[in-house]
């Protein structure tokens, strides 16, 4: 394996961050969240998933960029000090020598927004949402080098794939190495993953985002009853949707901009993009063009995401062509 040492690496991250957020989730004060510019949450978890992840590629990579979705400059306010020591508190069950300047280190990490030849890019949790009601979210990391995905790790705490008695797993994917899940807890290998078989669209499952403010939900309906699904979409938060695919769960994932002027996060899809390829399907944007992971943390060339485990992917496109 060429990235042999980047994975080893990604899936200690991943699996450590998650571990953080399930004890945050699990405290009293967990739960609290504050406000971003964008009105989106962002809560301890968030911070101290990023700083641990963030401490870990800059230990084994130092050169290598990271971009990553939080940044510290909140928590340095004053107002933020309480914020600042709940944070301490959960950064140091896993890094108990960690000091607050430490930790907002770690995280400022993280906000490289520039294009280098290879960086990471990080969602300390996707689906914050989801985290705070107790849905489904992931800790997403990538490798992206010379504009590709390489390779990408997710870490679901609350999701159980097909065989497993308990919900947490890790899905992870090495471009040419194929997909495959680990055991949350212990890192163990469970076996290699692979899209589903289905090839009439009655039978096909197809999933989308909880949130209507990522997903135009109207028109994912439209284009499923124009390809011929008959079951009512799965909502699931966070990238778990891209886990789903890639374990034969689902077969289709469509998630639709809601105005002309949204444009996605590399975070929020290079970890599930190699995985569902990896694992045999397809992912493109909305008019069938591969995802151009090569300008910096948006994906300003594309617009929309379909991804499927193949045998639709085609007849998708083309509905959407009609009905958008």
């Amino acid at each position: 394996m060429l990235y042999q040492l980047e994975m080893q690496v990604a899936l200690e991250a991943v699996r450590e961050a998650a571990q953080l957020c399930m004890s945050v989730r699990g405290a009293s004060s967990g739960l609290e969240s504050v406000e971003k510019a964008d009105a989106s949450p962002v809560t301890t978890a968030d911070f101290g998933s990023q700083a641990l992840v963030c401490r870990r590629l800059r230990d084994a990579f130092r050169e290598d960029g990271v971009i990553a979705e939080e940044s510290a400059s909140m928590l340095r306010r004053a107002e933020a000090a309480g914020t600042r020591e709940r944070l301490l508190e959960a950064v140091r069950r896993h890094q108990p020598r960690a000091t607050a300047s430490d930790v907002l280190g770690w995280i400022d990490v993280g906000t490289d927004r520039g294009v280098s030849s290879r960086h990471w890019t990080l969602d300390p949790i996707d689906g914050t949402k989801g985290f705070i009601r107790g849905g489904q979210y992931v800790v997403a990391l990538a490798l992206i080098v010379e504009g590709e995905v390489v390779l990408g790790a997710l870490a679901c705490p609350n999701l159980a794939l097909p065989g497993m008695g308990s919900p947490g797993v890790i899905v992870a994917a090495q471009r040419g190495e194929g997909a495959w899940q680990y055991d949350l807890q212990t890192l163990e290998s469970n076996g290699r993953l692979a899209v589903g078989r289905s090839q009439h669209a009655a039978a096909m499952r197809f999933c989308e985002s909880v949130e209507s403010g990522h997903s135009a939900h109207d028109v994912s309906a439209r284009i499923a009853t124009d390809v011929g699904i008959r079951g009512n979409a799965v909502r699931m938060d966070s990238q778990a949707k891209y886990a789903a695919v890639a374990a034969g769960m689902a077969d289709i994932y469509l998630r639709l901009p809601v105005s002309d002027t949204y444009v996605e996060n590399i975070w929020d899809h290079a970890a599930g993009c190699v995985i569902v390829e990896e694992a045999g399907g397809r992912v493109t944007d909305m008019h069938g063009r591969p995802l151009d992971f090569s300008r910096g943390a948006a994906l300003s060339r594309n617009e929309g995401i379909v991804a499927s485990h193949g045998p639709i992917h085609d007849r998708l496109i083309e509905s959407i062509r009609t009905q958008v």
